[in-house]
């Protein structure tokens, strides 16, 4: 095994990440600490906070690399063949990737950091990746929409599919079975999209 010496910053930084990933999905975010997390790579808890501004810098940056695979997973769907059926697949990689790191994804929305610490620009960016990809659908949808209206209805419908999403994930749907939640993402984005009432009565004719 490697020294203690013989790590660089950036693979005491991945190793650490990694540990802290692992500790996650083994034990949930209430497990989660930097102890925790130095003892599991070898290393003390002052060498992590030389990585680390604290446990918040922590968590932003797992949150970072969860948003990462999220876009990764959304990516698949790009070759979709129109944009009602790309928002789908989206809705369903939203779905799924949310299922496969639960504990990753109740970090994400649930972590609240200590007072005066704000998220860090860099997570906000990647936050708002992930609304770029809905508003260009919804863009092509409907092209004489002014661009403020088309960010309002890329966060009104993620917020819809966002809150299944998390009801799917406390077993609180009460509403058929296993592909009860794929079934109301579809369904909420057909209706929404059939009840857009465009600005302009020309953008009938796009290809939805």
């Amino acid at each position: 095994m490697a020294r203690r010496s013989d790590h660089s910053r950036e693979e005491l930084q991945e190793m650490a990440l990694t540990a802290a990933e692992n500790l996650l999905d083994q034990q949930g975010g209430a497990a989660l600490s930097t102890r925790k997390v130095a003892a599991a790579i070898g290393y003390s808890v002052g060498a992590l906070y030389l990585i680390f501004k604290n446990l918040d810098d922590l968590c932003w940056q797992i949150n970072a690399r969860t948003l990462r695979g999220l876009m990764n997973a959304l990516d698949q769907q790009v070759d979709a063949p129109t944009p009602r059926a790309r928002l789908k697949g989206y809705a369903s990689a939203y779905l799924s990737y949310a299922q496969q790191w639960s504990h990753r994804w109740a970090l994400l929305f649930d972590h609240n950091a200590n007072e005066g610490d704000e998220s860090p620009e860099w997570l906000q960016a990647t936050i708002a990746e992930l609304f770029t990809r809905i508003e260009a659908d919804l863009a092509e949808l409907y092209p004489e929409e002014a661009p403020e209206d088309i960010t309002l209805a890329a966060r009104t419908l993620w917020s819809s599919v966002h809150g299944i999403t998390q009801l799917k994930l406390r077993d609180k749907l009460f509403f058929g079975g296993e592909s009860a939640a794929q079934q109301m993402t579809d369904s909420l984005i057909d209706r929404y999209l059939d009840g857009w009432t465009p600005s302009d009565a020309s953008v009938g004719g796009v290809t939805k």
